[in-house]
C-alpha cells in the first residue's frame, strides 16, 4: 500500500495538472484540519474540566460533560472513520480500519473522552507526519519550481513586451535584468552576467556568463542586463526535464516497499484476530482498543518512504538527478567504478600546459603573438590560447590579413610582422627552415598537442597543449577507495600512452585503452561476471551503451544535455567528480537509516502489543506511543537532509587541487601547469 495520509484522502480529489492554485494539497488543507482538530480537543477538555470542577454525581453537570465529550469525539473521529469507509468502498483494507474500530469501540461503550483523545493523538501525528513529508517535498520543489511565469520578450523593432513564459518559442529573444530568473533555456546574445545556477548544477558559487554561453531556465541572473535567444522553452527546458524525472522518481518504490505492500493486506485481519483473542480471554474492552491502536504499523510503513524522500531531496540539492529510488539502494552495493576518460576524468577541452620561447623571446611575448594571430579562429587551440591570455592579462591586438588552413595553421600580420602558427610541417611548407623541433621535450604520443610560432620567417617558440585532467579527479578516486570500492578502472578509446599519462596523474591503477564502444560494454560485462557491482561513469553521449550495461550508469555534466539525462540511471548536473563518493555515502547512509526505522517500528509494534494485551497500556497512552514511534522514524529519516553540507563548492576544486588533502599527498601534481619560463 502507498503511505497515504488519512487526512489527505478525505478531501475531494483535485486536478493538479489544471488547478494551479492547488499545487500542494497538504499545504492547502492542513490549516483547516488543524482547526477542526483543535475545536474537537476543546470540547474534550471542556468535559474533563466540568468533571473536575463539579460534583460527578450531579446529573445536569454529568450530562453536559458527556455531551461535550461526545461532540468532541464526533468531530475528531469523523475524519478517520470517513476515510476508512472510503477505503472499504474501494476494496482497500488498510491500517485506518484498525484506528476506526478502536474509536468506535470506545464511543459505543460511552468512553467519549477516550474516543476523542485517541482520535486527537492519531490526527495530530498524521498532521505532523504530513507536514514534515510535505516540507521535504517542498525542498525538492524549491529546487525545480523556479521558472518565472512572465518574461520580457523583445519585438522586431527592439521594444520590450511582457508575455507569459508559456508563450515563449524557440528563436525568441528575451531580456533578463539583474535579479531576474531566466524564463527559458537559451544562449546569451549580448551582455555579461553572473548566474546562480545551484538549482540545476548544485554549484553554490555564481558562474560568470558571456555572449555565446548557455543559460538554463530557473537560474538567477545576479548582475548585468542580458539578451538571450531561446533554444528550449516550457517543459522542454533542462529544468522541466529535471522536474519531471525527480517527481517520477519519488513515485517509484524499492523492493522492500513492494514487499511491505504485498503482505499488508493480511496484516489488518491478523490484528483483528489478536484483538478478538484478547477480548475472549479478558473481556476488557480497554485492552482491545489499546491493541488495535498500537498495532497500527505507521512507523513500519513510513520507514522507507520517508528516508527516500529525504535522500532525493539531498541529492537534488547537490545536482545529482536520481531517476529511480531503486538506484539509491543499488549505489550502496557498488564496489567497482569504470570511468570514461575524455570529458569525464579530463575536461575534454585543450588547455595550454607549456610555453617554450626560443632565443630572446619572452614567454608573455610568445603568448601574445600566438594568441593574437589565432584570435579570429574557432579551433580549440585558438580558444585555449585566448583563455590563457585573458587569465594572465595579456592584451591581444586584432590580426591583419588573417587566413586559416583547416587542421594545419593560420597566417596573420600582428604588429606589422608576418606570423605563422601551426603544426611543424605547416611552418616548413611556408619556408621556415630552422631545426626548431630539436628543443621539444614533450611526447605527442602521450596526448600533448604541439604548435609552433614563427615571426618574419624565424621560429620564436612552441606551445604544448593537452586535455587537462579534472582538478578533483585524484581526490575523488581516493575517496572512492576509502568507501571500500575495490576496483576502479579507466576505459578509453584514446591511445595507450595518453591513457597511461592521465591514469598516473589521477592515481588510477587499471587502464584499458584503444577501446571501441562495444569493447567498453564487453569490459563492463566481464567485471560484472566476476561478482562486482559496477557503476559506469561517462559523458552520456558516446558512452550510452556502456552506461546501460552497468548496474548503474552515471552521466557527467547532464545540465542542458538531453542525451546525458536519458542515457543513464543517475545524472550529475555538473562535472564535479566529488559527487560520486558522496553518492555512495548517501546511499549507504540511507540504507542504514531505513534499517534503523524498521527496528523502531518492530520494537514499538511488538512491545506495544504485548503491553496492551496484558493491560499495561491505556488507550490514550497507546495513541501517544503510536505517534511517538512514527515521529521517531520521520525525524530519523530527515537527518539525511543534512548530508553533503560539508561538500566544498565545485569552483574551489581547482584552487584546492594543489593543497594536501584526503587522498592527495602534499607533493602530488594533478596536472601540468603552463610553464611561462
Amino acid at each position: 500500500m502507498q503511505v497515504t495520509s488519512m487526512l489527505s484522502r478525505q478531501e475531494p480529489e483535485h486536478d493538479h495538472e489544471h488547478d494551479a492554485s492547488c499545487e500542494t494539497c497538504d499545504h492547502e488543507h492542513t490549516p483547516i484540519r488543524l482547526k477542526q482538530t483543535l475545536v474537537g480537543l476543546i470540547f474534550i477538555l471542556n468535559a474533563f474540566l466540568i468533571d473536575q470542577l463539579f460534583d460527578k454525581g450531579a446529573s445536569t453537570e454529568s450530562m453536559i460533560a458527556n455531551f461535550s465529550a461526545m461532540i468532541g469525539a464526533i468531530i475528531l473521529g469523523y475524519p478517520i472513520i470517513w476515510t476508512s469507509y472510503k477505503d472499504l468502498r474501494r476494496g482497500v483494507l488498510s491500517i485506518n480500519e484498525l484506528v476506526s474500530i478502536a474509536v468506535l469501540a470506545a464511543f459505543s461503550s460511552g468512553q467519549y473522552e477516550i474516543a476523542g483523545l485517541v482520535a486527537f493523538f492519531m490526527l495530530m501525528g498524521e498532521i505532523i507526519e504530513t507536514r514534515t513529508a510535505a516540507g521535504a517535498r517542498a525542498s525538492i520543489e524549491s529546487l525545480i519550481k523556479l521558472t518565472p511565469t512572465k518574461a520580457r520578450r523583445l519585438t522586431k523593432d527592439g521594444k520590450e513586451e511582457e508575455v507569459s513564459a508559456q508563450d515563449l518559442a524557440v528563436g525568441d529573444v528575451i531580456r533578463v535584468r539583474p535579479g531576474d530568473n531566466v524564463a527559458a533555456d537559451g544562449v546569451i546574445v549580448s551582455g555579461l552576467g553572473s548566474f546562480n545556477q545551484a538549482n540545476i548544477t548544485g554549484e553554490s558559487l555564481p558562474v560568470d556568463k558571456k555572449p555565446g554561453d548557455d543559460v538554463f531556465a530557473g537560474t538567477q541572473n545576479l548582475t548585468g542586463v542580458l539578451e538571450i535567444r531561446v533554444t528550449r522553452a516550457g517543459e522542454d527546458t533542462t529544468l522541466g526535464r529535471v522536474r519531471e524525472l525527480i517527481l517520477a522518481a519519488e513515485k517509484t518504490k524499492l523492493p522492500i516497499m513492494r514487499l511491505v505492500d504485498q503482505y499488508m493486506v493480511y496484516y489488518t485481519p491478523f490484528v483483528l484476530v489478536i484483538g478478538a483473542l484478547v477480548w475472549a480471554f479478558t473481556q476488557d474492552l480497554s485492552r482491545v482498543i489499546s491493541v488495535l491502536i498500537v498495532a497500527c504499523p505507521c512507523a513500519f510503513i513510513l520507514a522507507t518512504p520517508s528516508a527516500m524522500v529525504a535522500a532525493l531531496s539531498t541529492a537534488a540539492r547537490l545536482g545529482i538527478l536520481i531517476k529511480n529510488v531503486g538506484d539509491i539502494e543499488a549505489a550502496a552495493r557498488i564496489n567497482a567504478f569504470i570511468f570514461d576518460k575524455t570529458g569525464t576524468l579530463t575536461t575534454g577541452k585543450l588547455t595550454v600546459s607549456r610555453l617554450a620561447p626560443l632565443g630572446e623571446t619572452k614567454p608573455a611575448e610568445l603568448l601574445r603573438i600566438a594568441a593574437a594571430a589565432e584570435k579570429f579562429s574557432n579551433h580549440p587551440t585558438a580558444k585555449a590560447l585566448a583563455a590563457l591570455a585573458e587569465q594572465v592579462g595579456v592584451p591581444l591586438a586584432d590580426p591583419q590579413n588573417f587566413s586559416e588552413a583547416a587542421g594545419r595553421g593560420v597566417k596573420a600580420q600582428v604588429d606589422g610582422a608576418q606570423v605563422l602558427v601551426g603544426r611543424a610541417q605547416w611552418l616548413r611548407d611556408n619556408g621556415i627552415a630552422d631545426d626548431f623541433t630539436k628543443s621539444v621535450d614533450l611526447d605527442e604520443t602521450e596526448g600533448f598537442s604541439l604548435i609552433f610560432v614563427a615571426r618574419n620567417g624565424r621560429c620564436i617558440g612552441w606551445v604544448g597543449l593537452q586535455d587537462e585532467t579534472r582538478a578533483e579527479a585524484r581526490e575523488s578516486l581516493a575517496a572512492l577507495h576509502q568507501c571500500n570500492v575495490r576496483r576502479i578502472a579507466m576505459v578509453t578509446g584514446d591511445r595507450q600512452p595518453v591513457a597511461a599519462r592521465v591514469a598516473k596523474e589521477i592515481g588510477c591503477e587499471e587502464v584499458v585503452a584503444e577501446c571501441l564502444p562495444q569493447n567498453k560494454v564487453e569490459f563492463v560485462r566481464q567485471i560484472k561476471s566476476r561478482g562486482y557491482r559496477v557503476a559506469v561513469v561517462g559523458d552520456g553521449v558516446n558512452d550510452a551503451p556502456a552506461l546501460a550495461a552497468g548496474d548503474i550508469g552515471i552521466a557527467m555534466g547532464a545540465a542542458g544535455s538531453e542525451v546525458a539525462i536519458h542515457s543513464a540511471t543517475i545524472a550529475l548536473m555538473n562535472n564535479d567528480l566529488r559527487r560520486l563518493p558522496f553518492l555512495v555515502r548517501l546511499s549507504r547512509g540511507t540504507r542504514l537509516v531505513i534499517n534503523q526505522n524498521f527496528l523502531v517500528g518492530v520494537i514499538f509494534i511488538i512491545g506495544g502489543l504485548v503491553a496492551a494485551a496484558f493491560g499495561y497500556v491505556h488507550p490514550i497512552v497507546a495513541a501517544i506511543l503510536h505517534n511517538a514511534g512514527s515521529l521517531i522514524v520521520v525525524f530519523n529519516s530527515f537527518r539525511l537532509v543534512r548530508y553533503g553540507e560539508e561538500l566544498e563548492p565545485f569552483q574551489n576544486a581547482a584552487a584546492d587541487a594543489g593543497k594536501p588533502g584526503p587522498g592527495r599527498p602534499a607533493d602530488s601534481t594533478p596536472q601540468l601547469r603552463p610553464k611561462l619560463a
